[in-house]
């Protein structure tokens, strides 16, 4: 074995990859059998290992950030136009993507495989779009307040409207109205659940299963009407803005937030979670952004924005594009994984706008680096480097699908469809054994209660029962099968001994204020 092919093992091997020779550890075993076998293994990783280092060669995209040449050339000060000319020409194509639009503020939104663009304008504008090669899927105009816009399953797309939410196919055609869900602010769709999360003006969460029509749950967050809402991705939990600044996280199996953490000293104007759920970024009237580690639910660093931001968005590569005023900021490094201590950046990576259009909504277009931007007067794209995912799986999402590839993709998630019990804070649990005994079980349920104290009266008669069905008494006639006195059956002695002379000496008062005449009807005690 060459030098050059163990320096690949040893880069690409998940351990520590032992050859078989005289004088190592596996040579001296002396068991045949077991030695052997060892054998075997070290050769399956050794395969292994060339194998993964054979096949990186077709991994060939990987992230390229924009660099700087020396100490005074700032990243952010690099303009799209200068981008533009060094980029490719088909890049140069998608940066250049832009549309002058009348009826906004426009929220937008792209499909999970990056190919279908959704606008939705203020004031009834909705239109699709297939951004890559220009063909329009539908425009509408609704005549109406828009609020927000989804992608839901199946090409569908859902609109929150003045009042309901209505659910159009691919064509724009009209398919379903969702009239219990009234006056929508904010939506999200939770696609391995085929799920609809709604919250609106009143206040009340509602999932909508959209592969079954059936409402899954309803429950009032008794906080108001909800300033944002976002989901973790990771697992399917969603976070909720509301004025008075606080963010709560929800679960359908929940009719109380399993979370509820102080964010900001103001409304929370927007929310949003890394790809792999560990990290949050929030932003607040309180000019404020904040990134906060959900793990622990600690806040990590805090950075001042000139004016409220109004959305934030975080790509797959840990990018964080900010909105606010006219401007956007993209932000890199805010957050990392293998970091024990997160150092605060002084500065954005890049920076979008100032040309006097008010940002709306800003989204990351999933495998490109590009940045998607809605504002008053329409859409915009701008190119970050490094932003989006260089290698995807196809068999979990293609962006270059065909017709036949979505029906067979459509078909395996309703097959491989997740119940909405399984949404938890920790999805790991799914698939692992309950080796908690019943007693265990039982005392983890009531680690809550209060030990119960016999002397305390209070505590036993809790019922205040009269007669032969009081509390004292069924515990009294469940206990006397057993011919055991200990100290805790004689303070149950004494107590009921005790409360029969008080119910005497008051039918004794009783009977001599009523006189010898109507003594006799005083009530006796039970």
């Amino acid at each position: 074995m060459d030098e050059v092919t163990k320096n690949r093992i040893v880069a690409h091997s998940r351990g520590i990859v032992t050859p078989i020779r005289k004088d190592n550890a596996i040579g001296k075993v002396k068991d045949k059998k077991l030695r052997a076998k060892l054998a075997a293994i070290s050769k399956r990783d050794t395969d292994q290992a060339l194998k993964v280092k054979n096949s990186a060669v077709l991994l060939e995209h990987d992230e390229g950030y924009l660099e700087s040449e020396g100490a005074l050339e700032k990243t952010y000060r690099v303009t799209q136009d200068e981008i533009l000319k060094s980029v490719a020409i088909q890049t140069q194509r998608y940066g250049k993507f832009k549309l002058e639009l009348q009826n906004g503020p426009y929220a937008t939104e792209y499909s999970r495989n990056g190919r279908e663009l959704l606008i939705a304008g203020r004031k009834g504008h909705v239109a699709t779009m297939d951004w890559r090669d220009g063909k329009l899927g539908c425009e509408l105009q609704l005549g109406e307040t828009v609020r927000d816009a989804k992608y839901i399953a199946n090409q569908m797309f859902a609109v929150a409207q003045k009042k309901y939410v209505y659910i159009y196919d691919h064509a724009g055609k009209e398919i379903h109205c969702l009239k219990k869900h009234i006056e929508v602010t904010n939506m999200e769709y939770l696609p391995y659940h085929y799920l609809l999360t709604t919250v609106g003006n009143a206040g009340y969460l509602k999932y909508q299963d959209v592969s079954t029509g059936q409402m899954v749950i309803e429950m009032p967050t008794k906080l108001g009407s909800p300033t944002s809402l976002t989901q973790n991705s990771h697992n399917a939990i969603l976070h909720m803005g509301h004025q008075n600044g606080t963010v709560t996280l929800w679960s359908p199996n929940s009719t109380t937030p399993l979370v509820k953490l102080l964010a900001h000293r103001g409304p929370v104007r927007s929310l949003a979670v890394d790809r792999e759920g560990r990290y949050m970024v929030s932003t607040g009237q309180d000019l404020k952004m904040s990134v906060w580690d959900i793990r622990m639910f600690r806040e990590v660093n805090s950075y001042f924005t000139h004016t409220p931001a109004t959305s934030v968005s975080i790509s797959d590569r840990g990018l964080t594009a900010v909105g606010w005023g006219t401007k956007v900021s993209v932000w890199r490094g805010l957050f990392s994984k293998s970091a024990l201590e997160q150092e605060k950046i002084q500065r954005p990576y890049m920076s979008w706008g100032g040309e006097g259009k008010q940002i709306e909504r800003v989204r990351w277009c999933p495998f490109e680096d590009i940045l998607g931007v809605s504002h008053d007067t329409g859409f915009n794209h701008a190119i970050i480097p490094g932003a989006g995912e260089a290698n995807f799986d196809a068999l979990e999402i293609n962006p270059y699908e065909n017709k036949k590839q979505r029906q067979e993709a459509e078909v395996k998630g309703l097959l491989n469809k997740l119940q909405p019990e399984m949404i938890s804070l920790n999805p790991e649990y799914i698939g692992n054994l309950d080796l908690a005994s019943a007693e265990q079980r039982k005392a983890e349920k009531d680690l809550d209660k209060s030990p119960l104290d016999p002397s305390d009266v209070s505590q036993v008669d809790k019922n205040r029962g009269r007669g032969k069905n009081s509390s004292l008494r069924k515990h009294l006639r469940k206990k006397s099968s057993r011919n055991i006195i200990d100290e805790k059956r004689v303070k149950l002695e004494e107590i009921r001994k005790g409360q029969m002379d008080r119910k005497n000496r008051k039918h004794q008062v009783t009977a001599e204020e009523l006189g010898p005449a109507l003594g006799r009807f005083a009530r006796k005690a039970a």
